[in-house]
């Protein structure tokens, strides 16, 4: 793992519970006028001989308290539109300096400066404004009084550096139209400024917070004497324009398919200032053609797959509306109320066409935005406000048959609606708040009836921390409910989240008339997470089986409940060897809402950081037998067995030109068969300053004797078949970041991946329940399964006379995938962003399952590619 400052701060922030009161320092910013200091990185600004020294700045890594190893000190002043900020980072070797050209951001590799302003003064929000050595940007929000740190934020600012004799100084002009702050007349801020010098791995702070302290926004000082300013307009506008020209197989016979289009467009981004809290932030028909392609997979599971948020209109200030149901990190932690994803998601109907009969389909990749809006910002009495609206188009695919054409609704016009509300009392010690999220779909097509015509969740937190915030509690709660024709309640009843067409739910009812459903959720926990060494929570989570977030949320299992007790331990100074250690011990149970005992578990995992840099993470995990609800894909509960996991990495010292990181995960099912085993290896280079590599190869083998294949009808009883599946994957990520001026960058992303998979032993279930596992299931004999090479498929003949009883289509594949990007990113202006982009896409699939890494590998690189060259600029206006 790449080890960062901020991985420092987390462990001087983020576990905090002050144990005695800590003195808040107290800065007075001077008006200037009307001289502003120029930003240039040097010290001859006659206003800053008139500005007060900041100063006294103290050790928080690696020993806490300790006196700095070199001196620190900064300077604040300001005029009616900006904030000015000098900060001089003497060092006693000038020649060592981490001065590293990077993408706007990625500034963890050098010598950094920077300050946290919590403008709001609700002792849980604060504004990053950072630099390092070579003059690199880094801005942040972080929310929650915590370490989240989000950093899709990217206002317009200014900074530059200089390196001389003495150390090197750091310049900055922070607009007050990117803050965001209430009128008073007279402003209280709260003030963090650090440092961090690279070599030593040390992080130096102005405003010293103890490492048991909870909370980190919290435990600021303040820095006063900002008086009269006016609340700016702040109005901002970023049009943009991007042409694309893609290239890709022709596709003989197929009007779609010619080889080659060229498409253009255009949009607008913008901002609106409501107050100096609130903001309107709103997006038409945005592109969002830079942003990095997800990662490929085969997924086998009975569940979807998470992705990650990458579009810049939606990563942008998601704290306010982020509501996830979980705690931890857990297999609910990503269930959420308002996934972002599903706006502009893949169109859900997908028409039947024959191109055999020469009709061919051209389908929309993705749906359209119309336009976007969101308002956002805190009010000075501590409400925290959220709301976003977004219209996507009614989606169309075009199908030809013999030149004859028509087009087909593959996605309805649909309207979303998040809104999150959020107050805070006692300094932000507790708070309450709610959200409510819709979704309405426009159908008029009957083939679109699977569909939710509407789907409406929402929810209320309540959050209190006592005792210097040493203790916490935390409560969730979530309902949801939609409605529809009955094909779309009937689709919602039966999907792989709750499954009541299960034969041994008694506890559930299908129902095919159903026109709407609604059911509930939550978390609870209670525990300490500051105050010395130790730590611990107690808890629970719930999914009613009802419960149903996928319009505009991610939910994979509902039918949930779970408790929980974690107890972890804490050594933040060095001792002996160890710069830090830290373990953890949790235990978990789970049910379903019929009682029945689904899972229990447990672990205990850890780490260090040795004194020399390096570090490790492992953990052991052991599950007891429990019963599955999902293996069979709607039928029986299937018993399952437990099994043992143990997982590790272990990382060299990042601050050397090249860094190893090497990773794993093994686990055993106590069938002595299915057993899974990951190897993963990570080589970072950075042979210059402006230069690094790395390089992700990822090796996984995996077998299980009860992947689900089908199901099938026999004289009315279901047949669930399973089988034996041994799958190998490879893949490598390539990265490459040259950075030829802080505004000017080059990025490239490369992953081929490679995945096989072979099924034998094919079996059907008996009884599930047994608990012999052999007794489970029955596995088919030679006299009763054949294989029909010309076909592709299984012929099974249960009872042995003679005549086929059904067919199993050939499961086997091997799996082929290359993605790419290559993007040229120049800020040729502050905020105005000109982009080139080359993407590359290569997929192939095959029936055989063997895998051969070089024939595979020729394989792939031998399909031809999809490329698409865009070209999009935009430019920023503030008014």
């Amino acid at each position: 793992m790449k080890t960062s400052f901020f991985l420092l701060l987390l462990f001087s922030y983020s576990l905090l519970a002050q144990t005695g009161k800590i003195e808040r320092k107290i800065y007075t910013a001077l008006r200037t006028n009307p001289h502003p200091p120029t930003i240039d990185g040097k010290l001859n600004d006659a206003i800053w001989k008139k500005v007060a020294i900041g100063d006294g700045f103290i050790q928080s890594e690696p020993v806490e308290r300790d006196t700095s190893s070199e001196k620190t000190y900064f300077k604040i002043c300001y005029d009616k539109n900006n904030l000015y900020v000098l900060i001089h980072a003497r060092d006693s070797q000038p020649e060592k300096i981490s001065a590293r050209l990077a993408r706007r951001d990625e500034i963890d590799d050098s010598d950094v400066v920077g300050l946290f302003l919590d403008s709001y003064l609700d002792h849980r929000t604060a504004f990053e404004f950072s630099v390092n050595a070579a003059g690199v940007k880094r801005d942040a929000v972080f929310s929650n009084d915590e370490f989240n740190q989000d950093k899709s934020w990217e206002p317009v600012w200014e900074a530059k550096t200089t390196i001389n004799d003495s150390g090197w100084v750091a310049e900055m002009r922070i607009p007050f139209s990117q803050l965001r702050f209430s009128g008073s007349p007279n402003q209280t801020w709260g003030l963090e400024v650090y440092r961090y010098i690279y070599r030593k791995q040390e992080l130096d702070v102005w405003q010293f917070i103890p490492k048991e302290a909870p909370g980190f926004v919290s435990n600021f000082g303040y820095l006063k004497g900002i008086n009269n300013i006016r609340t700016p307009k702040r109005i901002e506008l970023l049009p943009y324009s991007v042409s694309e020209y893609h290239a890709y197989e022709k596709e003989p016979g197929n009007p779609f398919a010619p080889g080659s289009s060229f498409t253009g467009a255009g949009g607008l981004d913008g901002k609106i200032g409501l107050s100096g809290n609130l903001t309107v932030d709103f997006t038409i028909n945005p592109d969002f053609g830079q942003v990095e392609a997800d990662p490929s997979e085969v997924n086998l599971t009975a569940f979807e797959t998470f992705y990650e948020e990458k579009r810049p209109f939606f990563i942008e200030g998601k704290n306010i509306f982020q509501f996830p149901l979980g705690i931890g990190d857990g297999d609910f932690a990503r269930e959420t109320l308002f996934y972002s994803r599903r706006i502009g998601r893949t169109p859900h109907h997908d028409p039947d066409v024959d191109e055999d009969n020469d009709e061919y389909m051209d389908f929309p990749a993705r749906t359209s935005i119309l336009g976007a809006a969101k308002l956002s910002g805190k009010t000075a009495s501590g409400w925290s406000i959220g709301a976003l609206e977004a219209l996507t188009a009614e989606e169309k695919a075009e199908i030809d048959i013999s030149g004859n054409r028509r087009k087909e609704t593959v996605e309805p016009l649909t309207n979303y609606f998040v809104g999150r509300l959020q107050k805070d009392f006692h300094q932000g010690n507790t708070s309450f708040g709610g959200i409510v999220t819709a979704t309405n779909r426009n159908i008029n097509h009957s083939y679109l009836d699977f569909l939710n015509r509407s789907g409406y969740s929402g929810g209320i937190d309540i959050n209190h921390q006592w005792r210097d915030k040493t203790y916490f509690f935390n409560l969730k709660t979530a309902f949801s409910h939609i409605r529809g024709h009955p094909d779309a309640i009937l689709e919602a009843q039966t999907a792989s989240a709750r499954y009541f067409q299960r034969p041994d739910a008694n506890y559930l009812t299908l129902d095919s008339s159903r026109t709407q459903l609604s059911g509930h959720g939550g978390s609870l926990g209670i525990g300490k997470q500051g105050g010395g060494h130790w730590r611990f929570a107690v808890g629970g989570v719930w999914r009613s089986p009802g419960l149903e977030l996928n319009d505009i949320g991610f939910l994979q299992q509902a039918d949930r409940i779970m408790e929980f007790i974690w107890v972890g331990y804490r050594i933040f100074n060095p001792v002996g060897i160890f710069r830090r250690v830290n373990i953890n011990v949790n235990q978990w149970n789970g049910w379903n809402f019929g009682g029945e005992k689904l899972f229990v578990g447990g672990n205990i995992n850890g780490g260090a950081q040795f004194l020399n840099y390096w570090g490790f993470h492992t953990g052991v995990n052991r599950s007891q037998g429990g019963l599955s609800l999902s293996t069979l894909r709607g039928g029986p509960a299937l018993r399952d067995e437990g099994g043992w996991n143990n997982w590790f990495d272990i990382y060299s010292d990042s601050r050397k030109t090249w860094q190893i990181e090497l990773g794993g995960f093994n686990h055993w099912d106590d069938d002595r068969i299915s057993n899974a085993h990951n190897l993963r290896l990570s080589l970072y280079l950075k042979p210059g300053n402006s230069l690094n590599f790395s390089l992700n190869p990822f090796y996984s083998v995996r077998t299980n004797n009860l992947q689900y294949v089908d199901t099938y009808d026999l004289n009315g009883s279901d047949r669930y078949i399973l089988a034996k599946l041994d799958q190998k994957t490879l893949g490598i990520v390539l990265r490459v970041n040259i950075s030829l001026t802080p505004e000017l960058t080059i990025q490239y992303y490369g992953q081929p991946f490679i995945s096989a998979g072979s099924y034998t032993n094919f079996k059907r279930i008996t009884r599930p329940r047994a608990d012999r596992y052999e007794d489970r299931f029955h596995t088919f004999t030679g006299k009763e399964i054949f294989y029909d090479a010309d076909c592709e498929q299984y012929a099974v003949d249960e009872d042995r006379n003679g005549s086929v009883d059904y067919q199993i289509d050939l499961p086997d594949f091997n799996f082929k995938q290359f993605r790419s990007n290559l993007v040229i990113r120049w800020e040729y202006h502050p905020g105005s962003q000109l982009y080139l982009v080359w993407s590359q896409g290569r997929t192939g699939s095959d029936s055989f399952s063997d895998f051969s890494l070089r024939r595979d590998f020729e394989d792939l690189f031998s399909i031809v590619p999809d490329n698409i060259f865009l070209l999009k600029i935009n430019h920023w206006f503030s008014l």
